[in-house]
């Protein structure tokens, strides 16, 4: 027999599960059909430009695997997402415990620090490529103030180098603020025992803030490992994936299948790996960070 407590929790519960059913569904039909269809079009022969959709069984994925394009465009994200993340990780982590050291003037800091958060990813491209434009831009001046005439966005030596410090510029923030909070979390007397036991700041940072803050760091590099996959805005308006592909990852190869060349069956097997990939590293964040709880 339930006691009066138990009956009116039961209901409660009830009453909360009933109250979130209608949303529930809502997103369960706005992700779950996006997904059944694209795994329907990843097996049909589906050429907006040339006829209606055709099963093609296999053909898109072997179509896929055999392109040299397919595997050269993962292997430039390789480079772009793990020089990309190595840096954010760095900088945003040292900036975070930077400004956890620093309680005067931290709100100001911080602020000016996020600034390249509010600017969309399509205007700072934009931006980028102004200061590097070769007859007008700032940076290009500066370059050659230095005696190096470098045309960097149309060079295939230094566009992805360009680029990928795009990206950290923007997004480095974002590892900060959620380092940050983390940080902000750690309970002070660890700390204040350290200090009295006569470790440095290094020491402490070593020993302390960075093993307790490990959790937080796993979540903002999952958190970036999925994003920096799927925005290829900056490459869209500085590079378009050249010069001679050297920056075509496979994000901006996905859009140019899908909206250039019309082939949605091998775009939709495109997205398929996308997907395939970002749940791999998921998966490789969360093994990491249940072996640090353990």
């Amino acid at each position: 027999m339930f006691t009066r407590a138990q009956a009116g929790k039961r209901k409660r519960n009830r009453t909360e599960c009933w109250m979130l059913l209608p949303s529930m569904i809502a997103l369960a039909v706005i992700s779950v059909f996006p997904f059944v269809f694209l795994i329907y079009a990843s097996f049909m022969d589906y050429r907006l430009s040339v006829h209606e959709p055709e099963f093609a069984g296999l053909d898109n994925w072997m179509r896929l695997l055999r392109s040299d394009t397919f595997w050269a465009s993962w292997g430039r994200t390789a480079v772009y997402a793990g020089g990309g993340l190595a840096l954010e990780l760095v900088l945003g982590v040292g900036m975070a415990l930077l400004l956890y050291h620093i309680p005067k003037a931290r709100n100001l800091l911080l602020t000016l620090w996020m600034l390249p958060l509010f600017v969309a990813p399509v205007v700072a491209g934009l931006l980028w490529r102004f200061l590097l434009d070769p007859t007008y831009g700032l940076y290009n001046w500066f370059l050659q103030l230095l005696g190096l005439d470098l045309l960097v966005l149309g060079d295939p030596r230094f566009a992805m180098p360009a680029v990928i410090l795009m990206d950290v510029w923007e997004w480095t923030p974002l590892i900060t603020i959620i380092v940050l909070a983390g940080l902000q979390t750690i309970p002070q007397e660890p700390l204040e025992a350290a200090e009295v036991d006569g470790a440095g700041a290094l020491q402490k940072i070593r020993h302390l803030l960075l093993p307790m803050a490990r959790r937080v760091i796993l979540v903002a590099l999952l958190v970036r490992s999925m994003d920096i996959l799927r925005y290829i805005d900056v490459i869209t308006i500085t590079t378009e994936g050249g010069p001679a592909d050297s920056t075509k990852i496979i994000g901006y190869y996905l859009m140019q299948v899908a909206f250039r060349f019309q082939d949605m069956g091998m775009a939709a097997s495109l997205g398929l790996t996308m997907l395939l990939v970002t749940i791999l590293l998921g998966r490789f964040f969360i093994r990491v960070f249940r072996g640090g709880e353990a």
